[in-house]
């Protein structure tokens, strides 16, 4: 069903669907803080094995509540998609698609990260049939390693959530009824991720200055909240998706 914006029935039930995925990607996004970079800077000690091993020791429910926030992230993400995929489909079956796969992608990238930190816990609690084989160093190297390792499928899982908003910006630039600029801003901050990633993989020298500049286009997915806001608003000059296609 196209939206309609002479149909107040229709248009409302637009507003909703526009505002119930928009605070489900609000409610996906609040753990990210606490689990992705307040977890690890607690934990971490770059370069110390040792001391790394022993916070994750000391702080083991830290790590395992860190572990929880990405899970749900990752859980309520794949209903926050769904519930875009149903609100744009009818502007772009196309755009839909690729907004709705590109998003899905990194759900069993972000998934099988969490093994990363269990194998980091598995090791500094040192289980007898460990020890048998590695000594206390190697158990401690191994921590920081896997937890390193996490890092790693962070970035590689931040590239996909780049990427799904340059066909959401797309469809938000079509759609009639959400202003335009708020797609703009989703494919900017699609492309600050991607390029953030994108220097951490394979400019990892550059990747601290890139980073930088890319945060600041990564500020533009603060366009969410207008959505949490207010939903949908016929745009001035769009009666419909028809004449936006």
């Amino acid at each position: 069903m196209k939206p309609d914006f002479e149909n107040g029935g229709d248009f409302r039930s637009i507003k909703k669907q526009a505002r119930t995925a928009a605070i489900l990607y609000f409610l996906n996004a609040l753990p990210a803080p606490f689990a992705l970079l307040y977890v690890p800077s607690v934990l971490i000690v770059r370069g110390n094995a040792i001391a790394t091993a022993n916070n994750v020791r000391d702080s083991e429910a830290l790590l395992r509540l860190g572990m929880a926030g990405e899970l749900f992230s990752s859980t309520v993400v794949i209903f926050a998609v769904l519930a875009f995929y149903s609100l744009f489909k009818a502007v772009s079956g196309k755009h839909a698609r690729a907004m709705l796969v590109l998003m899905l992608i990194s759900v069993p990238v972000s998934y099988l990260n969490v093994l990363n930190d269990l194998a980091a816990l598995t090791f500094a609690r040192g289980p007898e049939f460990l020890s048998a084989v590695f000594d206390q160093r190697q158990l401690d190297a191994f921590v920081l390693f896997f937890l390193r390792l996490h890092n790693h499928g962070f970035i590689l899982a931040q590239i996909f959530w780049g990427l799904w908003l340059l066909p959401f910006g797309i469809l938000i630039w079509r759609s009639g009824f959400i202003p335009r600029i708020l797609g703009a801003f989703a494919i900017v901050a699609g492309c600050g991720y991607v390029i953030s990633s994108s220097a951490s993989l394979f400019l990892p020298t550059f990747a601290g200055v890139i980073g930088q500049y890319a945060m600041i286009l990564q500020a533009g997915e603060l366009s969410f909240i207008w959505l949490v806001l207010w939903g949908a608003k016929p745009q001035r000059g769009a009666t419909s998706t028809e004449e936006m296609k």
